[in-house]
């Protein structure tokens, strides 16, 4: 007999489950957590380490398990679902192959700071460290790229364990954490109870601002003579956006947010500049690098943003950084007020502050700074040479934004030039409708996003932008969203290339396009069609408008539009690797 079969036979012999008077056993104990938290989804794949859970699951009706085609597209599921609700998504996946699939998605979701649970099997405890079948070690492999995790190693331990680990995913800077399960733990016998609250004295994340820090903040954006409010992921995820908009009306400053940022001051807003960084505008780059006083809220400096930290250093500028991360404040870039705490909490007491007082900017100085930016602004970084011979993508992700204005809409991407472009062109109103991979860059994340969200809102429309290379990386997942009738709208602008490897070897690598080229693509139509759902081929410009109408209209379908698009485009602006955030490339004259 082999050790896991044995374990697990000893464990059920304990206490026979036939026994209608018996404690739960770790697996049912497991799913009880999960209710009382509220789970609604679980995303997952089952396996041998898991079966134990997948019956516990297979026998209550609250918890709606999603069967995925890949562990990594479970993970990325529930992390699209956690990014759109604000909720704690949860994804299930056995040992061994299990985990390590899964290991991209935790990955993904630890570098955006998205709050997640992540339940995996494990070979029975005896087994542990023998080499056992689909075993590996998920506690070392995953502590790189979680914000904690848990061997379970006794039943007693394990609805304490799953409370606490709900609590360290949603809490400060949220995270991923990960609970391993060994098959024999799942089994186990012993009386439920699941605490209220939990109190862990090595975490206390502080959520209130330090006071003093916060009205010298006050002081110094009232002196300033070029203010610039540069925000992040933290301000979405922090559920502050209301906060920010608010401080920025109030003080009359500009705005720009970061990729992960968008939606959080509206895109139609005049104060906002757009997105700044290695793909921003113009006006945002120059604003961030000639500004006399920074705050900086919920984002963290990072390369894609400043590019290189000694050009930003060159520009003297008083730098105020709010950040629920001490660990975030003073990384890459020294800053001279840090204020750590809960990004909402100190928008709300900044703008109390500044409301009880007398002073207000100084209205000549502030005016004479948007002078400016206008001026920057009349570059009009953004635009582009239409054309009615061939399909270009900035064209296709404006008209997507015009028919889907004022409409409740869910935009995913994918990585690479279409996720620049759509960042660029669709403009975003609001927070938690921009779901995209910032931090880790995730290609094939963009359907299992969609997926997530469409479960969580199906009544909005979902749309997924992607490119032909991303989408194939967890193109399966169509057979998911038949399964689960979970109707998306997929716009693949296909240009037959790896866009942005294209671009880079077109502008570092002397146009050497060494394997970016997709010369072996199928039939995108006939592939969705085979799947049960709506494929569509569209090759002229004309023919752009009439085909999003016609997806929109099919609001019980998936859609996969295959959209034939300019494969010489580039994105920009840009900053190329190693420059600062104002030496911007704005198109091919600039080479």
């Amino acid at each position: 007999m082999d050790i896991n079969a044995a374990e697990v036979r000893r464990a059920a012999a304990a206490t026979p489950p036939s026994d209608p008077a018996a404690e739960p056993n770790g697996s049912e104990i497991l799913v009880k957590c999960l209710q009382a938290e509220g789970v609604r989804y679980l995303w997952g794949y089952p396996g041998g380490a898991v079966l134990y859970i997948y019956d516990a699951l297979y026998k209550q009706d609250t918890i709606q398990h999603v069967l995925v085609r890949h562990e990594q597209a479970a993970v990325h599921a529930a992390d699209g679902y956690a990014r759109a609700t604000g909720e704690v998504g949860v994804a299930i996946v056995t040992s061994g192959p299990g985990v390590t699939n899964a290991v991209t998605g935790i990955a993904t979701a630890y570098m955006d700071s998205i709050p997640m649970v992540i339940i995996t099997g494990q070979v029975p405890t005896p087994a542990i460290g023998m080499d056992a079948f689909q075993e590996c070690d998920t506690v070392g492999i995953t502590r790189p790229v979680v914000k904690h995790n848990f061997l379970v190693k006794d039943v007693r331990d394990l609805a304490t364990t799953i409370k606490k680990a709900f609590h360290i995913a949603r809490s400060g800077r949220p995270g991923p954490v990960v609970v391993d399960v060994p098959k024999d733990i799942s089994i186990a016998r012993t009386a439920f109870h699941y605490p209220e609250r939990i109190e862990m004295r090595s975490y206390n994340p502080v959520r209130k601002g330090h006071g003093g820090q916060i009205r010298k903040a006050v002081q110094l954006l009232l002196q300033a003579e070029r203010p610039y409010l540069y925000s992040g992921g933290g301000v979405v995820l922090g559920n502050a956006s209301a906060e920010l908009r608010e401080l920025a009306a109030l003080l009359g400053f500009p705005c720009t947010n970061t990729l992960m940022g968008l939606g959080a001051i509206p895109a139609s807003d005049p104060k906002f500049l757009g997105m700044l960084g290695m793909h921003g505008t113009y006006e945002a780059n120059m604003a961030m690098q000639h500004c006399d006083v920074l705050l900086a809220v919920g984002a963290r400096f990072d390369d894609r943003v400043i590019g290189n930290p000694k050009h930003f250093a060159q520009v003297a500028r008083k730098i105020i950084h709010v950040d629920i991360d001490p660990s975030s404040i003073s990384k890459r870039v020294k800053v001279d007020i840090p204020i750590v705490g809960d990004v909402k909490d100190v928008l709300q007491e900044l703008i109390a502050q500044v409301r009880a007082g007398a002073a207000r900017p100084d209205a000549a100085r502030l005016a004479a700074w948007w002078a400016q930016i206008e001026e920057w602004r009349r570059r009009e970084c953004l635009a582009f040479r239409p054309s009615d011979a061939v399909i270009k993508p900035q064209m296709v992700v404006r008209k997507l934004h015009e028919l889907t204005r004022g409409r409740d809409v869910y935009i995913t991407s994918d990585v690479g030039q279409h996720q620049m472009w759509a960042a660029q062109y669709f403009g975003f109103e609001e927070p938690r409708r921009w779901i995209n991979s910032g931090g880790l860059g995730t290609m094939g994340v963009g359907l299992p996003y969609a997926m997530g969200i469409k479960l969580a809102r199906p009544e909005s429309e979902v749309f997924c932008i992607t490119g032909e290379g991303s989408i194939q990386m967890c193109l399966q997942e169509l057979s998911t969203c038949k399964q689960y009738d979970t109707p998306v709208k997929i716009v693949s602008l296909n240009n037959r290339y790896l866009g942005m490897v294209r671009q880079w070897q077109e502008l570092d690598y002397e146009g050497r396009y060494s394997h970016s080229y997709m010369d072996a693509l199928p039939d995108f139509v006939k592939l969705a069609e085979s799947y049960g759902h709506v494929g569509m081929l569209i090759e002229k410009p004309a023919d752009v408008e009439p085909a999003l109408r016609e997806a929109i209209r099919l609001k019980d379908r998936t859609v996969f539009l295959d959209v034939r698009t300019d494969p010489t485009e580039n994105v920009w602006p840009m900053v190329k690797a190693g420059k600062g955030i104002s030496e911007m490339l704005l198109g091919s004259e600039d080479l």
